[in-house]
Order: C-alpha cells, then sequence, then structure tokens
C-alpha cells in the first residue's frame, strides 16, 4: 500500500520519479530546522527541497526559499541571513481550521459582534 501511495500521489513525501531524479543528478546542499532537504543539479540550475513530513509550502523558511528562487545564490548553511528580534517563528498555515483567522462580526465567532454603524433597511 505506502508503495503505491508513492507511486501514485505526490503530496505522501516525494513521487516515485522525484526520488529517482534526486537519487541521480541530486546533490544535497542541505537541511533546515525541520528536516527538510535541499538539493540542486550539479550545475545549480535546478534546486528543489523534499519535505520530511507533510507538504506544505508555508514549511519552508525565508532563508531557504529565497536560494531555491534563485534571489541569493549561497544557501543559508554557508550564508545564514540576519534574523531581527521580531521575527516571530514559523506557525503553519490555518486556514480551513478551527484556529484560523476569523474578524469582528464573522460568522465564525462565538458571539458576533454587534454593529453600531450599520442600520438594515426594512420595507414600507
Amino acid at each position: 500500500m505506502y508503495f503505491l501511495k508513492r507511486l501514485l500521489t505526490w503530496w505522501n513525501s516525494q513521487t516515485l520519479g522525484t526520488q529517482i531524479f534526486t537519487a541521480r543528478k541530486g546533490i544535497k546542499v542541505g537541511e533546515d530546522d525541520q528536516g527538510n532537504i535541499y538539493y540542486q543539479t550539479a550545475d545549480a540550475k535546478k534546486r528543489w527541497v523534499i519535505y520530511n513530513g507533510e507538504m506544505e509550502a508555508s514549511r519552508v523558511s525565508p532563508d531557504w526559499h529565497g536560494w531555491l528562487h534563485f534571489t541569493w545564490d549561497e544557501p543559508p548553511t554557508k550564508a545564514p541571513l540576519k534574523h531581527k528580534a521580531w521575527e516571530k517563528p514559523h506557525q503553519e498555515n490555518l486556514t480551513g481550521t478551527r484556529a484560523a483567522y476569523a474578524p469582528a462580526g464573522s460568522l465564525r465567532q462565538a458571539v458576533p459582534a454587534q454593529r453600531a454603524d450599520y442600520e438594515a433597511w426594512q420595507p414600507e
């Protein structure tokens, strides 16, 4: 069953094709704190990430995102970025969960806010 998942789906780690390509042409560049592994080809024309667990693009840190998209040439393992004190640690994408943001007045709030700036129209 595990083999079929790997063969037919892309969201369960890497596909078989990606695994073969990585084994043949991939050069490991580094690993982040979440266990994601980053690769590139020998000529550095292709870069990719193999996720550790769920494939969620927001799990790629800004350091590695810049390297993956050729914003800078050196990977964070060789030239780490200086982080500012106000930067928050990574939080997964909460869209579609109970913890997702719901603004005031949203029907998802336990007690929807009363609006004083709006009066419903009533026909005569």
